[in-house]
């Protein structure tokens, strides 16, 4: 897959309004560049315009991934996608590819709980189940561990523009560079030449972790906003049609 990052963006964002409003979808142009440049459940955040949004919708009908939806006597165009049709994925499949597009690589236990509003899944067994099938039809790749993280993350593959290596050898870090050892004897008069290093800070007391259901509080109150502002935009476009 060598989807762009616009083109990733707006298919996730049609397929997340499908699932959490479907009375609004499809989208309008300006309905879909509200849902891309939300501030909440995105990653990164981005400012697409009109245009980015529309060359990006225009390149997925070229793949069959979307197309226009809206009636020909509509002022107002509008877009679905054809995500499902075109991979004919399962529907935990779909929730599990769509929370990585629109949120970057993620645990089992983020992507647990993000997918609640476009379809549930039971436990983590599930989410790893989901995401397996993924990666067996080369849409998803486990990463390796952050150090101090004891959950795997998991990256789409729609495209490279998001791409984290998936082994520490893939990184692309330089190896060490090697250094001949000195003259014997120049050991004894460095040290004795070498200022004594200056104390070492105190290092500063650890965050206490933050409260997991505070932070599903904020993504669900984020969440409702979002829809709020897209419901908005397709009530705008609805009362242009009617005054038309």
């Amino acid at each position: 897959m060598d989807l762009s990052a616009p083109e990733i963006r707006v298919l996730g964002c049609l397929l997340e309004k499908q699932r959490t409003t479907p009375d609004a979808y499809p989208l309008s142009l300006n309905a879909l560049r509200l849902a891309c440049n939300q501030a909440t459940n995105r990653d990164p955040v981005t400012e697409y315009d009109e245009a980015v949004i529309r060359d990006a919708l225009h390149r997925l009908s070229r793949r069959r991934w979307a197309r226009l939806a809206s009636g020909a006597g509509s002022r107002a165009p509008k877009y679905r996608h054809l995500l499902d049709e075109a991979l004919g994925l399962p529907e935990d499949e779909l929730a599990v590819l769509c929370v990585l597009m629109l949120r970057g690589p993620q645990t089992p236990g983020e992507l647990k709980q993000r997918t609640e509003r476009l379809h549930p899944l039971a436990d983590l067994a599930a989410v790893l189940d989901a995401l397996e099938r993924l990666i067996g039809r080369d849409l998803a790749a486990r990463l390796p561990r952050r150090p101090g993280q004891k959950e795997e993350r998991y990256t789409h593959l729609l495209g490279d523009d998001e791409a984290e290596p998936r082994t520490p050898a893939a990184s692309g870090a330089p190896a060490p560079h090697w250094t001949p050892p000195p003259p014997a004897g120049a050991e004894v008069e460095d040290a004795a030449q070498a200022p004594s290093p200056p104390p070492v800070a105190a290092a500063p007391a650890a965050a206490p972790a933050p409260d997991p259901r505070v932070a599903r509080l904020e993504d669900e109150v984020a969440a409702l906003r979002a829809d709020v502002a897209a419901l908005r935009a397709s009530l705008d476009a609805l009362r242009a049609d009617l005054g038309a």
